[in-house]
């Protein structure tokens, strides 16, 4: 064999092992600024639920995975734009969302608050532990009457793009003064200093901040669920994604039943909030 035909075939064998040797590769998106979903420690290493569950998914599915960070308002643009090839990051499965991206199933419940400070006339409103907006019913009427009340005129904080501005700017609790911000943080942030009467956001994102912050505080009415704030925490993937998908949901029941979501839920949440 001479020298050209050997450099060919050399060529066409380690063009095939790295094909295969990359073929499980993916990368995965998250915001790094959602804790205890997903956030950034000292050093500015990816660390949080999402992330730890990301690598133990990416070992049940035998793909070499990279965790990437991105700002959430370019989440679903940088997913379409194939910058990575999933999301983990809080992000709940909405029939919006599903317009422009499929969904894994759910890994995780994600129940939304409002929080004030400590002392606010906001304080321990007079409505139902948590309320389900898919199920309405007298009850959820009784309980958006109530908000609708205690929230007028007031300023309500949240973050940009996500499931608890759509609700704000739904009108089901009035017409509420909504400020919006880039990240959790600021919100956050915004809150402790007064420029905020309440703001919006999971509950786990304020008990999480106030528990690392020592700042008081507190969360008021109801939870919520179902409708606007969708339903779970899932994988979002590209449409046509359909073996990575597969893949996901095969991954995600694997992690379920064999205490994998509970046992990272617990230490990241202080409780269980696999699906």
């Amino acid at each position: 064999m001479n020298k050209l035909k050997k450099f060919g075939l050399g060529l066409i064998v380690s063009l095939f092992l790295s094909f295969t040797a990359n073929a499980g590769s993916i990368k995965i998106g998250t915001e790094g600024a959602y804790p205890p979903w997903n956030s950034k420690d000292a050093s500015g290493n990816l660390i949080g639920f999402e992330v730890e569950l990301a690598n133990a998914l990416c070992e049940i599915m035998k793909h070499n995975c990279t965790i990437v960070e991105q700002d959430w308002d370019g989440m679903i643009p940088a997913l379409t734009s194939k910058k990575f090839d999933a999301i983990m990051a809080g992000m709940s499965i909405t029939d919006e969302r599903k317009k422009t991206i499929n969904f894994s199933q759910g890994y995780a419940d994600e129940v939304a608050s409002l929080a004030v400070m400590k002392g606010s006339s906001l304080e321990n409103l007079d409505t139902p532990e948590g309320i389900n907006l898919s199920i309405g019913g007298s009850e959820v009427t009784k309980a958006l009457k109530t908000l609708t009340g205690a929230l007028a005129g007031k300023t309500v904080c949240v973050q940009t793009a996500t499931i608890h501005q759509n609700f704000l700017d739904s009108g089901d609790v009035g017409k509420v003064k909504v400020r919006t911000y880039k990240t959790q943080d600021e919100v956050n942030l915004d809150l402790t200093s007064g420029r905020c009467d309440a703001a919006l956001a999971a509950a786990v994102s304020f008990t999480d901040y106030a528990e690392k912050s020592g700042k008081a505080v507190v969360l008021t009415g109801p939870t919520f669920s179902g409708g606007a704030f969708g339903n779970g925490v899932g994988v979002g993937i590209r449409k046509g994604d359909s073996k990575l998908l597969n893949d996901f949901n095969a991954a995600i029941d694997k992690a379920r039943d064999d205490g994998t979501i509970s046992k990272l839920a617990i230490k990241w949440f202080g409780f269980d909030a696999s699906m």
